[in-house]
């Protein structure tokens, strides 16, 4: 009898431990998702890959971000065009100087709704399929881009990554002249006026 009194009392001091355990994941998870988010720049990065003389592909990146998701899931992240890494010293100057116009135009930016709520209701080490809208400004420009997105929560932050490259033609942001500009200047046939682009981004709360 008293071994059988134990034993429930044991079992009910299990269940308030996972009450407790239970209501502060769930304050955890509400508090994140009324605070705001910052970019992780050491743990995130954004890639674009050129296509030259028809079949020759080369991957380009930018050093420096931005970014953040505020409370009410309003997303953006800001690319200081300044730093695209090409590999090769000269061409970043050409591109920062006759493609993004970098004097007019240092920045790009990226703009999204997020569904915090969504966002909120991942546990740490799951992840969700996102399609999103995504309006990129650049140039002076402005264009909105299908992205099927993965969100992924993680015990120190979510990381948000495409699922597959967005294709961003040069038409769609002004670069029509300053592709042209590049491909005389460097003295190649053709260079394509579509890029696919891929990111992986971290955001951590503040």
């Amino acid at each position: 009898m008293k071994a059988y009194e134990e034993y429930g009392v044991l079992n009910n001091n299990l269940r308030l431990v996972q009450r407790a355990v239970f209501s502060i994941a769930a304050l955890a998870f509400s508090a994140s998702a009324s605070a705001q988010w910052s970019l992780d720049l050491d743990n995130s990065q954004l890639s674009f890959v050129t296509v030259k003389a028809e079949h020759i592909a080369e991957v380009h990146s930018f050093s420096r971000l931005e970014g953040q998701i505020d409370a009410a899931g309003n997303a953006r992240i800001s690319i200081d065009l300044s730093s695209v890494e090409t590999g090769i010293a000269i061409r970043n100057e050409r591109m920062q100087s006759m493609l993004f116009e970098t004097g007019l135009y240092p920045q790009a930016a990226v703009s999204a709704a997020i569904n915090t709520d969504a966002l909120s209701a991942i546990a740490v080490g799951e992840e969700m399929a996102l399609d999103a809208q995504l309006t990129l400004a650049l140039h002076g420009a402005e264009t909105v881009i299908s992205a099927p997105l993965r969100v992924t929560r993680q015990a120190d932050g979510v990381r948000v990554s495409t699922l597959s490259p967005l294709i961003i033609t040069a038409e769609s942001v002004g670069l029509v002249a300053g592709v042209e500009s590049l491909r005389e200047i460097a003295g190649l046939p053709s260079i394509s006026r579509a890029v696919p682009v891929t990111f992986s981004v971290k955001f951590v709360a503040d």
